[in-house]
């Protein structure tokens, strides 16, 4: 079951730097639980954006109903 949640996040890549603050809603294949790290939806921005996950800083998340 996936589950959907709205992030925002900043890319520190330097092609960014004008313009680095994003939002918006991803989508992972499973729910995080009590044992997922926010890392995990750093990885998932970064692969998005073709970037390394160091290059992806998660400021806030939080998952849709």
């Amino acid at each position: 079951m996936s589950a959907k949640y709205y992030t925002q996040f900043i890319l520190t890549d330097a092609h960014y730097r004008g313009g680095n603050e994003f939002s918006g809603v991803i989508e992972l294949s499973q729910p995080m639980d009590s044992n997922t790290d926010a890392r995990d939806i750093e990885a998932v921005l970064a692969r998005n954006f073709d970037l390394r996950r160091n290059a992806v800083k998660l400021v806030s998340w939080s998952r849709l109903h």
